[in-house]
C-alpha cells in the first residue's frame, strides 16, 4: 500500500529541508504532498527551488494564508495513496516512527491511528500550560464522541485514504483537530494509539498555536460534535 505524506507548511523555512529529509529516508513506498500556506520567511521561494529539482514532490502553494486546516485540505484533494499521514513541517515529530504509526492498519485491526505523545514515550520537558490544555480538550472532546483518546490534539493522524470520500473538513486554522476527531467518532471508525516521541518547541522557537486558537478548540468541539452532517 502506498503511503500519502500531507504536509501544511507555513514559515518553516530553517526547518524545512531537514524534515523532508527525514521523511524521504522513511522506508515504505510513499507520495509527499506540501501545501504552503503563503509563507512570508523564505519559505515559500526554497519550496519553489526545490519544486524544480525534485520533481517527484507534489507542492502546492496558497495565494492567500487561510490556516492549516485549509492547507490539509487542499492537501487531501491530491492525494492518491492508500493511507494517508498528517506531517508537521517542523521538527517537533519524528518521521522515524511511520511504521509503528502504520502497523495497525497495515495489519488489518485500525482504520485510524493517533500518534499519542502521552503514552510513555521520551519527551522533551516542555510548557506546562500547553500540557493542561491539551489534556483539558482531549478530555471535553471524549466527552462527546465517547471515545478514550489520551491526545485528541496531535498532529499524527494516520488513516485510511478511502475515509476522505466519507467526510469534508470545514476548518480552516487548528478546528481541524476535533473536527476531524468528532468525524472518525461518527463513522465508527475503529481507533487506535500508540506512544511516540514529542520535541515540542516554545513561541522562539516558531511555534504558532496560541490560546485564541484552544478557545476555538472548545467551539469547534461542541460544534461538530453536535451536528449530525459529516459535511
Amino acid at each position: 500500500m502506498k503511503l500519502s505524506v500531507v504536509i501544511p507548511v507555513y514559515n518553516e523555512n530553517s526547518t524545512l529541508r531537514s524534515l523532508l529529509q527525514r521523511v524521504r529516508n522513511v522506508p515504505v513506498d510513499k507520495e509527499i504532498i506540501l501545501v504552503d500556506d503563503c509563507s512570508t520567511d523564505g519559505t515559500r521561494e526554497l519550496l519553489q527551488k526545490i519544486q524544480k529539482n525534485e520533481p517527484d514532490l507534489k507542492i502546492i502553494f496558497h495565494e492567500r494564508n487561510q490556516g492549516k486546516g485549509a492547507a490539509l485540505n487542499t492537501g487531501f484533494k491530491n492525494v492518491t495513496g492508500d493511507i494517508v499521514i498528517i506531517q508537521d513541517a517542523d521538527l517537533e515529530y519524528n518521521p522515524e516512527e511511520y511504521p509503528k504509526l502504520l502497523a495497525p492498519i497495515f495489519d488489518g485491526r485500525a482504520d485510524v491511528v493517533y500518534g499519542s505523545r502521552f503514552l510513555g514515550s521520551p519527551q522533551r520537558v516542555h510548557l506546562y500550560w500547553h500540557y493542561v490544555g491539551n489534556k483539558f480538550f482531549t478530555h471535553i472532546s471524549n466527552i462527546f464522541t465517547n471515545i478514550n483518546l489520551s491526545d485528541m490534539e496531535t498532529c499524527y493522524k494516520v488513516f485510511r485514504a478511502s475515509l476522505l470520500q466519507r467526510f469534508s473538513i470545514r476548518s480552516r486554522r487548528f478546528g481541524i483537530e476535533p473536527e476531524i476527531t468528532a468525524k472518525f467518532a461518527k463513522m465508527k471508525c475503529r481507533i487506535y494509539e500508540v506512544p511516540i516521541s514529542y520535541s515540542g518547541r516554545d513561541y522562539s522557537e516558531g511555534k504558532k498555536i496560541n490560546w485564541k486558537d484552544g478557545l476555538a478548540a472548545l467551539y469547534w468541539i461542541l460544534y461538530y460534535n453536535l451536528r449530525n452532517s459529516l459535511h
